[in-house]
């Protein structure tokens, strides 16, 4: 084998080295005719600038230079490229066959892969305090106490988060830094503005190579298959392109049950595919979370009413004060631990009946008068979002104030001003009567901004 990888490699070196040849041996031909005339000037006319070289500066020039052109060439070779042509003729000769070579190159490094050592983690609450700590006394990032509960809680309800805000109030900084704190470093996707299908997100197969060319994010998830850890994809300006074109597969996978959600690789299977693909399909992992970051400008589209319906948004607008934090190193937690500290979570906080109550006046309001309303997806989400947020550390009047402004009222956008002026004051009053004047300040911060953008 090794034979082969050298014979390949040295194949292209000696095309390099053949055309240089090829020109040393015309100043050879040269110095022939030189030799011949005993002057340069007898070769290339009586009117030519070069008369005073000797024939036998010619002949040395024309034998030395193959010599230091070859030298050249292979210190360059060996030196620059060697490693590449090396590794080229490797791929092509042992692993022929083979359409999925980083995937496959997992498989063997994930032989010898040991589960670390995960800690005892209590309750949720510590995780919010921790991390916040750590956030602020490692990378100096601060947020406030609600924001993180947010964030934590949200991880509970979706394994999509769009966290949109202004620029520059650390949404980025905050999920890559919740990755730095579970240590296992989060993994950053910058969205192109011409994405339109999966391709562009989990790459394609050329017909040309017959190789597929693996993105990141495809090799990200598959190594997350094989471990417990949890693992976070930022997808950067996520709203760059339509979420909702190159997104679909991943959106209509998040409908299905986990055991159910098979991502379509190719049509075909090949001896050497990847040992976790099933005839030609890949188990997309429970461990793995999509948080995108969303700016709202005139370079970026609208996130459409499939996404946010499945994803937990995350508003934030502010930055915190500095504060001081107590050292902390981060923690070591697995995917089924921190699942099973929501489940818990759930059983301690449910939703009030009163809660329940209220959240039904509001929805048959909202139906009689606008004709809007949220199916039982929505729902589902919002009697786990109040319970983990408590769990947390929040309250549920805190809680549902959160969710009813970013997914039940923001369907409001839909409708014309005229109804949007009217159900802004409407709302308000319903609002302030059933929870209290200052009761729910983000619904009715919210609704303050629709009347102003209708204004």
């Amino acid at each position: 084998m090794e034979e082969k990888k050298r014979g390949f490699s040295f194949y292209r070196l000696f095309l390099i080295v053949g055309g240089l040849a090829l020109l040393c041996i015309i100043l050879i031909i040269v110095g022939i005719s030189v030799s011949d005339n005993e002057d340069l000037a007898g070769v290339f006319g009586s009117r030519s600038l070069v008369r005073s070289e000797t024939v036998y500066l010619t002949l040395l020039l024309a034998l030395l230079l193959p010599v230091a052109l070859c030298a050249l060439t292979i210190f360059i070779a060996k030196e620059k490229v060697g490693f590449i042509l090396f590794r080229e003729a490797e791929d092509e000769t042992e692993e022929e066959g083979v359409r999925f070579h980083s995937l496959r190159a997992i498989d063997e490094e994930m032989k010898n892969y040991t589960a670390p050592a995960y800690q005892s983690i209590e309750n949720l609450r510590f995780i919010c305090n921790d991390f916040r700590n750590f956030a602020a006394q490692r990378l100096g990032l601060f947020y406030e106490e609600d924001d993180i509960r947010k964030f934590v809680a949200g991880f509970a309800v979706s394994h999509l988060m769009i966290m949109q805000g202004l620029s520059g109030t650390g949404k980025t900084s905050l999920a890559t830094a919740f990755g730095e704190y579970l240590n296992n470093r989060s993994t950053v996707i910058s969205v192109q503005p011409m994405w339109r299908e999966r391709a562009d997100v989990i790459g394609y197969f050329n017909e040309f190579t017959k190789r597929f060319s693996e993105s990141p994010l495809l090799k990200k998830l598959y190594e997350a298959r094989y471990t417990d850890e949890i693992y976070i994809v930022v997808l950067d300006e996520v709203n760059i392109a339509r979420v909702e074109y190159y997104f679909a597969d991943f959106l209509s996978l998040m409908e299905l049950s986990a055991d159910n959600r098979y991502l379509e690789m190719t049509s075909d299977t090949w001896e050497k595919d990847p040992e976790l693909f099933v005839q030609g399909r890949f188990r997309l992992p429970e461990n793995v979370w999509f948080i995108g970051t969303a700016n709202n400008d005139d370079s970026t589209f609208a996130v459409s009413d499939k996404v946010y319906d499945r994803a937990m948004v995350m508003n934030l607008d502010r930055k915190a004060g500095a504060f001081f934090a107590p050292e902390t190193n981060g923690i070591k937690i697995s995917y089924s631990q921190f699942k099973a500290l929501a489940e818990g979570a759930e059983r301690a906080f449910p939703m009030s009946d009163d809660a329940k109550r209220m959240v039904q006046d509001i929805d048959e309001f909202l139906m009689e008068n606008y004709h809007i309303t949220y199916g039982n997806r929505i729902r589902n989400q919002m009697e786990k979002y109040i319970a983990v947020y408590i769990g947390c550390g929040g309250t549920e009047q805190e809680a549902l104030d959160d969710f009813l402004s970013k997914k039940v009222l923001r369907k409001l956008e839909g409708q014309n001003p005229t109804v949007i002026a009217k159900a802004s004051k409407a709302l308000t009053e319903k609002l302030e009567d059933m929870f209290g004047e200052n009761g729910m300040p983000l619904c009715i911060n919210y609704l303050k901004f629709l009347r102003q953008m209708t204004s």
